[in-house]
């Protein structure tokens, strides 16, 4: 069962799931004065044949009851929304920021598709479950027992049959719930493949067209959604049978009841005001156990929408919590030390990085180079604050980065991923999220070091030209170009690319390198790069293999004695357009 604290963490939402449970328990003690009066009134006016003036005050009564009993009602409800909303608020909120402290690191090993899902419509599924099943919970443990004390009081042997029936309805809900719980979680399940699916096919929705396998996917997304409607129809057919159940449980026993209660009334052994009295109660005391049953199922897909948002809140950040008032002074020229930095993956379980030890200079231009795989990117990670190392620490200025806050340390850090994102809005706004402050003439400046000024002026709108969401409408090249731009606008000491040059034409690439050659005389620039002659303005080339470093110097050094770095030089050689 789910940590229900999680959901109700929230000072106002405890006080308002008490007020919730304290209106409902008020209006079961409000139905059993209903019963009094209207038993009394029954037996005026039919029996003893009483005129409106001797029960118009008892009538009178059962009015304000009613409306009064309508009023908590709206009250209650009204509660169980606030509840559900100020708790989807808080959840939602903590999810963003609790994602957000997890880093990229943990996102990449995800579905983007599945997690917005559970952060949009899995927090939104709470509602049912927070507004209706945990306040109906508590009302059906309060509301029966307090209608039975006065069955009892009245009447032992209904209060005896009520007592021995009532604990079946539950008995049979755990066992139709099981069954339940199992095909909601598959229902659930099927649903986030089905948005991650369709979250990843519109992605890639250009290059399935450019290799004419788009029409595929028609049939792969019809699939999926047809093992999601036959979950979902088992779910309601589950659902059905629950309130067939659960009605045919209550109407026998209140049938049992009745027939108790009308061969005592033949027999002359019970007074008709207390027989009319507990009749009208027995329903009121079945009431809150069918309604939890109902509530039960409405409230399904948010329980198991909730074990998958505990699941992500519950799972621990790879980065410590640093102390906010430490390394505020400016970053002078420090070096940064890898000492014996190793880091292993946890859902791997093998090392990623081995015993990684290297210093990278003030204004010293730093190129890692090797296959796929061989640990340049988790380097960066690192570097970056995403994750900490599993052993070892990197030293920057002759402090442990762990023990420097995050934010300011990227704010020294002007970063451009592999597969750089472009938001919606125009060009200048997303160049200008490196620096909002920066002037015209900045920004100018720097899309002509990226060489993304010269396509930009050719927009018949230039740098108002709006974009789509993660670059619509540009092309690979332009969007590296802007983010590029976007990174050099930073003007941050510390420069971390990653292959910056991957997509670019032979002009542009020139003027990429250029750009770098001026910011390498004020900033530390750090780039993973496969091509050579980009690799080659580096003044330290690191070269990894297998998670460790296995050879560092300049390219005049390393290309002349065996090993690695000779061997990727002379395989970028023999391809077309390449060299060394």
């Amino acid at each position: 069962m789910m940590d229900r604290k999680i959901f109700l963490h929230s000072k106002s939402a405890r006080t308002l799931l008490v007020l919730t449970v304290g209106l409902g328990l008020i209006g079961g003690l409000i139905a059993v004065a209903e019963a009094r009066y209207l038993a009394q009134i029954v037996t005026q006016v039919f029996l003893r044949h009483d005129p409106l003036q001797v029960v118009s005050a008892a009538l009178t009564t059962l009015l304000v009851l009613i409306i009064l009993r309508a009023g908590i009602a709206y009250g209650s409800e009204a509660a169980a929304g606030q509840i559900a909303a100020k708790v989807k608020t808080d959840i939602r909120k903590s999810l963003l920021q609790h994602v957000g402290l997890l880093g990229p690191t943990y996102v990449k090993g995800e579905q983007t598709g599945e997690l917005a899902l559970t952060v949009v419509d899995g927090v939104e599924a709470l509602e049912p479950y927070l507004a209706r099943y945990l306040p109906q919970v508590a009302l059906s443990a309060f509301v029966p027992l307090t209608v039975l004390t006065f069955v009892f009081w009245n009447d032992p042997l209904s209060g005896i049959i009520l007592a021995v029936t009532a604990p079946l309805i539950p008995f049979f809900m755990i066992l139709i719930g099981k069954g339940a719980q199992a095909v909601s979680d598959r229902q659930w399940k099927v649903l986030s493949l089905l948005s991650a699916h369709f979250v990843d096919v519109l992605q890639g929705l250009t290059t399935l067209k450019v290799f004419r396998r788009s029409r595929d996917q028609i049939e792969v997304i019809s699939r999926i959604s047809q093992d999601y409607r036959l979950a979902t129809m088992s779910s309601l057919r589950i659902a059905f049978l629950s309130a067939l159940v659960l009605e045919l449980l209550t109407t026998l026993s209140t049938a049992i009841v009745a027939v108790t209660i009308g061969l005592r009334l033949i027999a002359g052994d019970m007074p008709f005001s207390n027989a009319f009295f507990v009749l009208v109660l027995a329903p009121e005391f079945y009431l809150p156990i069918r309604m939890l049953g109902t509530q039960y199922h409405v409230g399904r897909d948010g329980v198991t929408a909730a074990k998958r948002i505990v699941e992500i809140l519950q799972t621990k950040p790879t980065i410590s919590v640093r102390d906010p008032a430490m390394m505020r002074k400016p970053l002078e020229w420090s070096s940064i030390f890898f000492d014996h930095v190793g880091y292993t993956y946890a859902k791997v379980g093998e090392a990623t990085l081995h015993d990684v030890t290297c210093e990278i200079l003030p204004r010293q231009m730093v190129a890692i180079v090797g296959a796929s795989g061989a640990g340049k990117s988790t380097l960066v990670d690192l570097l970056l604050g995403f994750t900490e190392p599993t052993t070892g620490k990197i030293v920057v200025g002759g402090v442990d980065l762990r023990d420097v806050p995050l934010e300011w340390w990227r704010e020294q850090i002007a970063w451009m991923p592999q597969r750089p994102h472009l938001f919606f809005g125009t060009i200048a706004q997303n160049i200008q999220m490196a620096n909002p402050n920066c002037s015209v003439s900045e920004l100018v400046e720097a899309a002509k070091m990226a060489g993304a000024d010269e396509f930009i002026c050719s927009f018949p709108q230039g740098y108002q030209t709006m974009v789509g969401e993660n670059g619509a409408r540009l092309s690979g090249g332009q969007i590296q170009r802007i983010a590029l731009a976007r990174a050099f606008l930073k003007d941050s000491k510390i420069l971390i690319l990653d292959e910056p040059t991957s997509q670019l034409d032979a002009e542009t690439d020139w003027i990429v390198q250029r750009a770098l050659r001026q910011l390498r005389q004020t900033h530390t620039v750090i780039m993973i790069a496969h091509r050579m002659h980009t690799v080659q303005l580096a003044d330290q080339i690191v070269v990894m293999q297998e998670g460790a470093i296995r050879q560092t110097g300049r390219h005049r050094d390393l290309v002349r004695e065996p090993g690695l770095y000779r061997d990727l030089v002379m395989a970028h050689a023999l391809q077309p357009g390449e060299g060394a």
